[in-house]
C-alpha cells in the first residue's frame, strides 16, 4: 500500500490521540487570564521542545516562539492563543475548571477556557509533532507561536513589538484556527476576505452642571443629555453608513448619579464598535465625535464641558483572509477531509488580533479557519429547536473535543504541507 503524507498524518494523529486528549483536559482544567499565562506558556514550550523545536520563551511577556528549520523553502507561521476568560464554568464536566484568581483590578474571579484556546493549543502541539516527525515530506521553516492575551487584544502587538518578525524568521504565510460553537465537530469552515471584524471600545464622559432635582432649570443635566445622545448615536449606522457596509454601534454601559433627587455632574458611557473596512471604522469614530459635540452644544453646554471621547488601546483590526490563500487551502481541506466536512461560513462581528500578523510591512497572506466543536446529537437538537447551543464565552461552552482535535491537526498539517511544497522561495 502506498503511504501518502495524508495517510501518514492520519495514522500519526490516531497514535497521538490519547496524549493530545489528555493535554486538552489538562489545559482546560488549568486556565490562566490574559497576560498571566505563565504555566500555560511553560507547558507549551515544553511540548514544542520535545517535538524538536528551538524554543524561546517570554517573547512579548508570556509569548512562546518555536522554530523548526528544515532546509531551504518557505517560512510558515502557525499561531495559537493561550489565555482564558474570567468566567465561572458551568459545564459539569469531570475536567471542568475550578480555578479562581485575582484579576488586574484585584477582584477575585473564576477562570475558564470558554473560547476554545485550550483546543487551539492542543491542535498546535499535534501539528508540531506531525510536521516534526515527517520532515522528509517538506522543506522550509516552521514557526509555531503561543500568543498571550488574545482576549485583551494586546498579545499580538506585544509579540510583534518584542521582535517577532525581526528576531525570528519572517514568515511568508501565517495560519490560525478558531473553535466554532455552531459547526459540527469533524468539520472545518472557511471565509474568503473579511472573516472577523474591527473592534473598538469607546468611552464617553458626558459633562454637565449638577444640582437639585427640584431645580433642573439651574443645571445642565448630563443624564438627559446622555439619553438624547444614545438615541442620536443609533442613527449613525442606520442613516450615515451605507446599508451595504456592515457596522455595529452598541452602548453597553451607562453610569451616572447617586440619588434620584440629585442631578450629577457627569455620566459615563461605554460603547463597542464593529466594522470590517478601515474606512467604515474611521467614519464611525468621526461621526461619534461630531454627534457628541453637536448634541452638547445644542443643549447649551459650553466648550469647556463638551463630552470627552476616548478610544481605548484594546482595539482589534479586522481579519482579512487572503482570497488566493483561502482558495488554495479550501481545496486542501476538501482533499484531506472530504467535501462534506468543509463548509463555507459567513463572516462574524467578533474580533481576533491574529489580524495584526497580516498588517506588518511587508504584508503577508494570512488565513484563519473555523474548527467545528459541536457533537452531532447536540447539533441535531439545536436544529430541531430543543437545545440552544452555548456561544463562545459562555459558561456552558464544552467542545466535543476528540473529533475536533483530530480534524484540526489533520487540516492544519495538510495546509502546512501544501504551503511548504508549493512555490519555493
Amino acid at each position: 500500500m502506498l503511504i501518502t503524507p495524508r495517510l501518514l498524518i492520519a495514522q500519526n494523529t490516531a497514535t497521538e490521540a490519547s496524549s493530545l486528549e489528555e493535554l486538552y483536559r489538562q489545559l482546560h482544567a488549568h486556565p490562566e487570564l490574559s497576560f498571566h499565562e505563565t504555566e500555560t506558556a511553560a507547558r507549551l514550550a515544553r511540548e514544542w521542545r520535545e517535538a524538536g523545536f528551538e524554543v524561546t520563551e517570554q517573547v512579548g511577556g508570556n509569548g512562546v516562539v518555536a522554530v523548526l528549520k528544515n532546509g531551504k523553502g518557505p517560512t510558515l507561521l502557525i499561531r495559537t492563543d493561550m489565555d482564558a476568560l474570567p468566567v465561572e464554568e458551568a459545564t459539569g464536566l469531570p475536567y471542568a475548571s475550578e480555578v479562581t484568581t485575582q484579576d488586574d483590578a484585584g477582584q477575585e474571579v473564576h477562570v475558564m477556557h470558554a473560547c476554545g484556546h485550550d483546543l487551539h493549543m492542543t491542535v498546535a502541539v499535534g501539528t508540531a509533532r506531525a510536521l516534526s516527525s515527517q520532515r522528509n515530506q517538506w522543506k522550509g521553516t516552521l514557526v509555531m507561536i503561543g500568543q498571550p492575551a488574545e482576549e485583551r487584544s494586546g498579545g499580538a502587538n506585544a509579540m510583534l513589538d518584542d521582535g517577532l518578525f525581526t528576531r525570528f524568521p519572517q514568515p511568508d504565510y501565517a495560519l490560525a484556527l478558531h473553535a466554532s460553537p455552531t459547526l459540527e465537530a469533524g468539520k472545518v469552515g472557511y471565509v474568503s476576505g473579511y472573516a472577523l471584524a474591527n473592534v473598538d471600545m469607546v468611552d464617553i464622559t458626558v459633562h454637565g452642571r449638577g444640582g437639585h432635582g427640584a431645580y433642573p432649570h439651574t443645571t445642565l443635566d448630563p443624564v438627559v443629555l446622555s439619553a438624547r445622545l444614545i438615541l442620536d448615536l443609533q442613527t449613525i449606522v442606520s442613516r450615515e453608513i451605507s446599508p451595504l457596509e456592515p457596522a455595529v454601534l452598541t452602548v453597553g454601559s451607562i453610569h451616572g448619579g447617586t440619588k434620584g433627587n440629585v442631578i450629577p455632574n457627569e455620566v459615563r458611557m461605554e460603547l463597542t464598535l464593529r466594522s470590517y473596512s478601515d474606512e467604515v471604522r474611521n467614519q464611525l469614530i468621526e461621526k461619534i465625535k461630531r454627534t457628541c459635540h453637536g448634541v452638547a452644544l445644542s443643549a447649551g453646554v459650553p466648550d469647556s464641558l463638551l463630552p470627552e471621547i476616548q478610544i481605548r488601546n484594546e482595539s482589534t483590526p479586522s481579519v482579512y483572509n487572503d482570497p488566493a490563500l483561502t482558495e488554495q487551502l479550501q481545496k486542501v481541506f476538501v482533499k484531506t477531509l472530504g467535501s462534506d466536512r468543509v463548509e463555507q461560513v459567513p463572516p462574524v462581528m467578533a474580533g481576533e488580533d491574529f489580524a495584526r500578523y497580516g498588517r506588518q510591512d511587508p504584508k503577508i497572506p494570512i488565513m484563519l479557519f473555523w474548527l467545528g466543536t459541536v457533537s452531532p446529537e447536540k447539533l441535531a437538537a439545536a436544529q430541531q429547536g430543543t437545545l440552544p447551543l452555548p456561544s463562545l464565552h459562555s459558561a456552558q461552552f464544552a467542545p466535543h473535543y476528540p473529533p475536533a482535535i483530530r480534524t484540526g491537526v489533520q487540516a492544519m498539517t495538510q495546509a502546512a504541507l501544501a504551503l511548504f511544497n508549493g512555490k519555493k522561495k
